[in-house]
């Protein structure tokens, strides 16, 4: 054996007795730990495994079924079938409360008008007299009634949303300019609550029916009837009021003197020409008929 091979295991010799055998116990403790290192990686591995697993699961089910995957390639697609149209169930008694009968137009709650039906009243709402009956004399408004007495009856009146009168003075087309008015009216427009405009023009019916006698300022007795109403707006309501024209001490003179009160319905609305007179005059017809329909053409008008 040569020299060099010689120093060669004498050094290798020299390193092996130099290292101490590990005890079996610390042998056996070694491999053991090893081991649960290895069941520990193990383990992490399959948490991460789920926890991608489950936020894939939501992410299909997030994007609907219009992402989940098709079929395998070479799977025959079943034919589509038209999509069905969803239905809202009728919600029950307990989801929605009570039902509340109204009339349309108004709260549930308190009957009043809403937002469809007028609240004030403009002037653009009163009709402006044709160029041949205007006196020259501007109209007024003025707060009073807007009726005659009709033996304590008060048609409509707890139902009204806003009322405005005026007085307005006319001269029939035949009377020269610069002559005194042939007439005058009381004309009012009253909104009534949504629906109940109806029921004031059926109250006045009925008022005239239930007084056909009344006694006004003076001691002088109207006689009081229905006439035709003449088809205005949507229903319209005339009746008249009828006395003996007398002289100075109460006698009769022959004739007699007559008012003429229309009342109109136009939706919630109700306009009524009281035609007055001037000095003793009388209610021409022709002339109250005339101003009725431009009064309806005015209302109609600011309502559209």
């Amino acid at each position: 054996m040569s020299r060099e091979l010689s120093r060669l295991y004498r050094v290798l010799a020299e390193d092996t007795d130099g290292q101490a055998l590990m005890a079996p116990e610390q042998l056996r403790r070694r491999a053991d730990r090893r081991a649960r290192n290895r069941a520990a990686v193990g383990a992490l591995a399959a948490v991460a495994l789920l926890a991608g697993a489950a936020v894939g699961t939501q992410i299909v089910l997030a994007a609907g079924p219009d992402s989940r995957p098709g079929p395998p390639a070479g799977t025959p697609t079943p034919p589509s079938v038209p999509p069905t149209q969803n239905t809202p169930a009728a919600p029950s008694p307990t989801e929605t409360g009570p039902t509340l009968s109204r009339t349309p137009g108004t709260s549930p709650s308190t009957g009043r008008p809403t937002a469809g039906t007028p609240t004030s009243i403009p002037d653009r709402a009163f009709f402006t007299l044709a160029a041949a009956n205007d006196t020259g004399l501007p109209p007024q408004f003025r707060p009073g009634p807007v009726l005659p007495a009709l033996c304590g009856a008060e048609p409509g009146e707890s139902n009204i949303v806003q009322r405005r009168a005026r007085v307005l003075a006319y001269r029939l087309a035949s009377t020269p300019k610069g002559y005194v008015p042939d007439g005058s009216y009381r004309h009012s427009i009253t909104i009534y609550r949504t629906g109940r405009a109806d029921d004031a023009l059926r109250e006045l019916r009925q008022a005239v029916r239930n007084c056909p006698e009344q006694e006004v300022t003076g001691g002088v007795t109207f006689r009081l009837r229905l006439l035709d109403g003449g088809g205005y707006g949507d229903e319209s309501v005339l009746f008249e009021m009828r006395t003996p024209y007398r002289d100075i001490n109460g006698d009769p003179t022959g004739g007699d003197e007559v008012r003429l009160i229309r009342a109109v319905r136009i939706g919630d609305v109700v306009t009524v020409l009281w035609e007055q007179g001037w000095e003793n005059t009388s209610s021409d017809r022709s002339q109250v008929d005339a101003d009725s329909r431009r009064a309806v053409t005015a209302i109609r008008k600011w309502l559209m």
